[in-house]
């Protein structure tokens, strides 16, 4: 399986690359799109690296894993392809943004228009079995993704973490918050949104203006 990632990701992580978890997991990735279908398509799985360039990189939301319904997983976190419907975690996402902003709830469930502005979206592990949820989980990805965010940690200042929900929270140990800002909230899923844990969190203006203190364009979202 060939590894198609943006030049300037590939630069970054080159080490990650050659290590024999990396090697493992790609035999392991490849063995699986031969045999079942899987999500997001082969020449999706690093599509939030590609529209997002690692210099260009402002914001990182972390998603766990890619949606294992047909015709949803697109390689970007919470996001659909255009004209599929929007899950429920993606329609709590937009319901928050349109109070916070004031902005209408979006026909399209694709959030690369966020991705090409700086916004990655990371999930924590890149590839599913069709219809098995966290079938890919522990193979591999989790090592990989978790490198993703220290190496912007380390090499990179004044980005914002949007972390949504416990999975997401845990990897605030793999970011200097003395050189970066993190937001946590409860995950945008029904279970914890009508807990009250998503709603009201404002996390969309207040990412702007984190942006546009460090001298950064906002983001349109």
């Amino acid at each position: 399986m060939n590894i198609n990632i943006h030049p300037s990701w590939r630069e970054q992580l080159y080490e990650e690359f050659n290590k024999s978890y990396f090697s493992d997991l790609l035999l392991f990735i490849g063995q699986e799109y031969e045999s079942f279908i899987c999500y997001p398509k082969s020449q999706d799985i690093f599509a939030a690296f590609d529209l997002c360039p690692f210099q260009e990189t402002k914001v990182v939301i972390i998603g766990q894993d890619p949606y294992h319904g047909p015709n949803q997983a697109h390689g970007l976190c919470f996001s659909v392809p255009e004209g599929t419907s929007h899950p429920p975690s993606l329609s709590n996402i937009f319901k928050e943004m349109e109070s916070d902003l004031g902005k209408p709830y979006p026909i399209s469930g694709n959030l690369d228009t966020w991705a090409k502005q700086g916004v990655l979206l990371l999930n924590a592990t890149l590839t599913v079995r069709a219809n098995h949820a966290g079938s890919h989980q522990k193979k591999g990805w989790e090592t990989f993704t978790d490198r993703v965010i220290q190496k912007i940690s380390e090499e990179r200042e004044g980005l914002v973490f949007l972390l949504w929900g416990g999975f997401a929270k845990k990897k605030i140990k793999l970011i200097d918050s003395t050189k970066h800002t993190v937001l946590v909230s409860g995950h945008p899923s029904p279970l914890s949104a009508n807990r009250g844990y998503w709603f009201g969190n404002s996390h969309f203006s207040k990412c702007n203006e984190l942006l546009v203190s460090t001298k950064k364009e906002r983001i349109a979202w």
